[in-house]
């Protein structure tokens, strides 16, 4: 970076270490935070200050916050009964977008993986345990990435809840709308004709 001020070249140093974000981008982000006005940078500072001063899990779903309980456990109009468990905020974020689930969420934090060393214990699955016993949950619906790690944790959870008196659910996987069968790997295609449903008379 010697090319660079010594304040600039750290400006960019520290964007390259974002991610995604190689020196290119990192110079191209760094130039903008230069000639934009003071108000974007010290904005900018204080926000990602915020984010580690203030964001911590909800103590009860787990999901990024910065109140205790989360706003989603905390909001009446939501169903008790109807439990939604998933890997990471990611995936909570892009069903409260859908408008489709109005029930609770329970965050894992990650799924089931032995060859990077993740456990059941490394899970949030004893906090799930303690909701369970706690909470009027009727449904628990596994809503989990058709990946070989999502698959592994769907399954271990399904034989664990089984005989609780729950109706233990996935989420439909198969073809997406506007999707071609002939590009479709095999994992989706035998998934969609499992799972296949009746047409409308």
């Amino acid at each position: 970076m010697g090319i660079y001020p010594p304040s600039l070249g750290r400006l960019i140093e520290q964007f390259s270490k974002f991610p995604g974000i190689g020196k290119k981008s990192a110079e191209r982000l760094a130039l903008y935070v230069l000639r934009s006005p003071k108000e974007l940078a010290e904005g900018l500072a204080q926000s990602l200050l915020d984010v580690k001063e203030k964001i911590k899990f909800c103590s009860v779903c787990f999901n990024l916050t910065d109140t205790d309980p989360c706003p989603i456990c905390t909001d009446q109009r939501r169903a008790n009964s109807i439990l939604c468990v998933i890997e990471g905020p990611g995936e909570q974020l892009a069903i409260e977008k859908s408008g489709a689930f109005r029930g609770r969420y329970h965050i894992l934090q990650g799924v089931l993986s032995p060859l990077d060393g993740i456990g059941v214990e490394d899970l949030r699955i004893s906090e799930l345990m303690s909701r369970l016993k706690k909470e009027d949950i009727r449904e628990v619906i596994l809503a989990l990435n058709p990946t070989v790690e999502g698959e592994a944790t769907a399954s271990y959870l399904t034989d664990f809840l089984k005989g609780r008196g729950l109706s233990i659910t996935r989420i439909a996987l198969g073809i997406p709308l506007g999707g071609d069968l002939k590009y479709t790997d095999s994992m989706t295609l035998k998934r969609s004709l499992d799972n296949r449903s009746p047409c409308d008379s």
